[in-house]
């Protein structure tokens, strides 16, 4: 794991431990060396946060996040690589934008109730809401935190958000293609017409 990606990932958790509207207290990672590495763990120590991971080779361990990573990476940004310099502060610009669909607009159900009946699970679920709402009629959110995303949320269309979304996607995949077609010229490869990469 390059020095670079293991700053990023610890970077990435400031930033989000700075713009939660609540306190972080724990983080709990998969089982990848860009997490389980001394720059996060040691940060985690030092600010008393606990962390913990998931189980080698069960993904359920993490269900919930595995379920976000569909909705807010796979399907806005793929199963591409992006380990450049430019790629990393692009795909902070998509993260950016997304942020605040997914937080202010996108609703999602909660389990509230599984119960089995002979061999038939049955799920409950609540009313789907966004986070922001969710946020709102919690009581353990303080009311200046509350007015603070009331603020936040006044100032957002969520057309003008998607459309700031696609052209920071747009943007990502251009440098992504700029870089593989590097790639390609300095192997001595080309690109037929059918897509098929020819030495």
């Amino acid at each position: 794991m390059e020095l670079r990606a293991l700053r990023w990932v610890k970077e990435s958790v400031v930033g989000i431990r700075s713009n939660l509207p609540f306190t972080l207290i724990g983080v709990d990672s998969d089982n990848g060396s860009e997490f389980i590495n001394h720059t996060l763990i040691d940060y985690c120590r030092a600010e008393g946060i606990e962390f913990t991971r998931g189980r080698p080779y069960r993904k359920n361990d993490n269900c919930f996040v595995e379920q976000k990573n569909d909705m807010a990476v796979r399907r806005t940004v793929g199963y591409y690589r992006f380990d450049t310099e430019a790629e990393f502060e692009a795909l902070q610009e998509v993260y950016r934008n997304l942020c605040p669909l997914l937080n202010y607009f996108y609703a999602s159900m909660k389990l509230v109730e599984k119960s089995r009946i002979g061999a038939k699970v049955i799920k409950r679920y609540d009313q789907p809401k966004p986070p922001y709402q969710r946020l709102l009629e919690s009581p353990n959110v303080t009311m200046e935190v509350k007015e603070a995303l009331r603020n936040q949320a006044s100032k957002l269309h969520i057309m003008k958000q998607k459309r700031l979304v696609d052209v920071a996607v747009s943007k990502l995949m251009r440098l992504y293609d700029e870089k593989k077609q590097r790639g390609l010229e300095l192997s001595g490869s080309s690109i037929a017409p059918d897509g098929k990469i020819y030495q």
